[in-house]
């Protein structure tokens, strides 16, 4: 304990840059599927496999989304500046946000109360919509941060709310969503049999396709429009080697799933999500809110940072609660493993 009191300022203050990402690509990957699976059930018609549907995450959805969560609990805490600025200057955002997820769960366990087909009708609706919502509103989220924002002398987002929706925060939600439908229905099919399971299969070649389009436009647009971020790779060309494993981890999905090894194609997707998530947090590095036009606004990881006794005392607290919720993690999955099965406990 007092080691981690102990470390260097530079230490602590990047351990929890990382600390705080490793949170948030937990998120990406285990949420990041049931938003998927949210995106592409109503291309089910039948009430049985959208039964299906909602059971392959129901145990697991609302543990997932501990990650959120942590993260945000370890941003606010960690880093208060960054988490005041971006959460007052994107507050409508995530107030939509906070809507998609709170729609998405009663959706989860409202949906299958009642035998009406108006009232499943509209929880599919409300499912799906609140899905594609999420997924988007994250992606426009981390557009805006890669892209830049507005601060002003007191570090605070001085832009408009619709100077949020620009082109490229745009192409980074739909590249969110995108990419969440091919992960989610790359799970489905690790989950399902018969029926679904064959349509799943139709589904997760167009969705890989269209991640590949989304992902090989925003990687066009990022190079030409937000050079910033690859300024660290072209500082150290040996980190083109995480750029390496990017898309050899994309390239792979396609290879898994032709070959039928659908287990191996959601790892090589969440590798994917992981080294994406590592690209942006180098690129951004050392900043956590870049400042456009007023460089010398950024909010990085010396001067958002809470103090140093802070730091190390959540970094103690970090290193024995992290294991617990990996713990807590694994075993859920493990318990829930296999094909899902419709049975008196089902949605």
């Amino acid at each position: 304990m007092t080691l981690a009191l102990a470390l260097p300022d530079f230490w602590l203050n990047h351990t929890w840059f990382i600390l705080v990402g490793i949170l948030f690509t937990g998120y990406a990957i285990l949420d990041g599927f049931d938003l998927g699976v949210g995106a592409m059930h109503l291309f089910t018609k039948t009430d049985t496999d959208r039964r299906l549907m909602l059971n392959s995450i129901g145990p697991v959805w609302d543990g997932n989304e501990v990650w959120l969560v942590t993260g945000g609990g370890a941003l606010f805490a960690a880093f208060p500046v960054v988490y005041a600025t971006v959460f007052s200057g994107f507050y409508l955002a995530f107030m939509a946000l906070l809507a998609g997820l709170i729609f998405r769960a009663v959706a989860i366990e409202f949906r299958s109360k009642q035998p009406m087909g108006w009232w499943r009708q509209f929880w599919d609706v409300s499912f799906c919509l609140s899905s594609i919502t999420c997924s988007f509103l994250i992606g426009v989220a981390i557009g805006n941060i890669a892209w830049g924002l507005p601060l002003n002398d007191f570090q605070e987002y001085s832009g408009p709310f619709l100077g949020l929706l620009h082109p490229y925060a745009l192409l980074i939600g739909i590249t969110t969503v995108a990419l969440f439908m091919m992960h989610g229905t790359i799970y489905v099919i690790m989950k399902t049999e018969g029926s679904l399971n064959a349509l799943a299969r139709r589904w997760v070649n167009p969705t890989i396709i269209f991640f590949i389009i989304c992902y090989a436009t925003a990687t066009a647009a990022t190079l030409l429009h937000a050079p910033h971020l690859a300024e660290p790779f072209r500082t150290h060309p040996w980190l083109g080697l995480l750029v390496l494993f990017n898309m050899l981890a994309i390239a792979n999905i396609p290879r898994e799933m032709h070959h039928g090894r659908e287990f191996f194609a959601f790892l090589s997707s969440c590798a994917a999500i992981v080294s994406l998530m590592a690209l942006f947090g180098l690129g951004m590095h050392p900043n956590l809110v870049y400042s456009v036009p007023e460089i010398e606004n950024s909010l990085n990881v010396l001067n958002a940072a809470s103090s140093q006794k802070t730091l190390g005392i959540m970094l103690i607290v970090a290193v024995l609660g992290i294991p617990l919720v990996l713990a807590y993690t694994v075993s859920i999955y493990w318990v829930f493993r296999g094909k899902v099965k419709l049975d008196e406990h089902s949605y």
